[in-house]
């Protein structure tokens, strides 16, 4: 139906000079299936009202989204004039021309100055630092922090805390404050049992890693250099080997049998009275708020990723960008609506609907701040997250990656520095076999 609805359109356009302003248009948004794309399409409605261009968020199971979109890429397929895609798919949706370049849009739109910086440089921005942008920051995530706020401010937890560690209990603002708090709830032999913290381990996607870099980063430490490719020195570096030293002791601090956990389990580990904080992307922490879902809502807390052991502090990337696809028979309709989505009104809106804006000017804002228990960690995380490599072959290093870090982390082989020397060798023989680097 929708193809013959364009055939229609294209003639009309022909009788009518091709005037997009004049005809009514249908745009499609293709995004995985999760409470922000229902925020969307109640978001885009609103630009049907102003427009009359119908927009539809169609959506799919994250389980295969990757997959469901690259198959109508490949086939140079025009289902999708819009597509909501992962951070990482940067490097393989351009390089192979799936994305139309948006460097002139984004320049020309003020975008760089629109939306907080560090959005824009993972988000839109391939090869790393080139200058060249490929999507318009939609959905902003990275990972967070929940806590029991009832465990921190009991009055002989904090006692005792501070009797051991010589400061007052509370959210912490370093990775050692972190570790010691995680130390002091780790009671597995009480009646119930407590513990320290919930982490990602799971090694099947991008669990670990984006476990690990909330360590690394804030430790001072890099995956490599974006621009040249050059890992040896940089994932290896001594702050590196501290911060997989830091993350390892932390998993002993976790609950029994946390060997492969992700999203779902560190919720639980709130909500099921597991630990005393468990880190999580921010996308997962209104079910936290939630009541129905969270029967502790009231007494959790949220704060941003601590800073590690030099004041470096930085968090994970979530979220993603959205571009308009190259083989979409309504691109310049798309880039009409790219124009709307920017606008501040509209971000404001799609903030008060529960979409995670990047707009700085919306992030900033003290009625943003205050809305959620959780907005204002985002709002201190958004400004300051990096993000896994993006080029094409993302995969190939994240699974080596996971065959690295994953039985350090849960099996205790190695040491920090054997790990990451081992994983400096993999990621330099893959940039090579791929003609990165010199």
């Amino acid at each position: 139906m929708r193809t013959a609805t364009k055939g229609m359109l294209a003639g009309l356009g022909l009788m009518l000079a091709s005037s997009t302003s004049v005809l009514a248009q249908e745009l499609t948004i293709f995004w995985a299936e999760w409470d922000p794309a229902n925020y969307l399409q109640e978001l885009v409605n609103q630009y049907e009202a102003e427009t009359g261009v119908k927009v539809t968020v169609e959506t799919t199971p994250w389980s295969d989204f990757q997959t469901k979109a690259f198959t109508e890429f490949n086939a140079q397929g025009s289902a999708y004039d819009l597509i909501v895609g992962d951070s990482q798919w940067l490097g393989a949706a351009s390089e192979a021309g799936h994305y139309v370049d948006l460097t002139d849009f984004v320049k020309e739109n003020g975008v760089l100055d629109k939306m907080a910086p560090a959005t824009v440089k993972f988000y839109s921005e391939y090869p790393g630092n080139s200058g060249k942008y490929w999507s318009i920051p939609a959905e902003g995530d990275a990972v967070g922090w929940s806590y029991r706020k009832d465990w921190f401010e009991d009055p002989t937890e904090m006692a005792n805390f501070k009797a051991k560690y010589g400061y007052d209990l509370a959210p912490p603002a370093t990775w050692q404050q972190l570790m010691d708090i995680a130390e002091f709830f780790y009671r597995p032999d009480a009646t119930p049992p407590k513990y320290g913290v919930a982490i990602y381990t799971d090694n099947s996607y991008d669990a670990m890693a984006m476990g690990f870099e909330n360590a690394l980063f804030s430790y001072g430490g890099e995956l490599g250099d974006m621009a040249t490719y050059k890992v040896e020195g940089i994932i290896n570096s001594p702050k590196a080997v501290a911060a997989l030293d830091a993350y390892k002791k932390l998993y002993s601090f976790t609950p029994p049998g946390w060997a492969k956990t992700f999203f779902v389990e560190d919720n639980q580990a709130i909500t099921e009275n597991l630990a005393a904080m468990s880190m999580n992307y921010f996308a997962f922490f209104p079910a936290l708020i939630n009541e129905a879902s969270n029967p502790n809502a009231k007494v959790t807390g949220f704060f941003a990723n601590p800073a590690g052991p030099d004041g470096d502090q930085y968090a994970a990337l979530g979220g993603q960008g959205i571009s308009v696809v190259s083989y979409s028979q309504n691109k310049e309709e798309a880039m009409k609506f790219l124009k709307w989505f920017i606008q501040d009104d509209v971000q404001q809106k799609w903030a008060d609907l529960g979409g995670y804006t990047c707009s700085a000017k919306v992030l900033e804002s003290e009625a943003f701040r205050k809305a959620t228990p959780y907005n204002e960690a985002f709002y201190q995380t958004m400004f300051k997250v990096k993000d896994f490599w993006a080029v094409p072959e993302y995969a190939e290093l994240l699974t080596q990656l996971n065959q690295r870090i994953y039985p350090a982390v849960v099996g205790g082989e190695g040491t920090s520095q054997e790990t990451l020397d081992a994983l400096a060798a993999d990621w330099k023989a893959t940039f090579a076999k791929y003609g990165r680097g010199g």
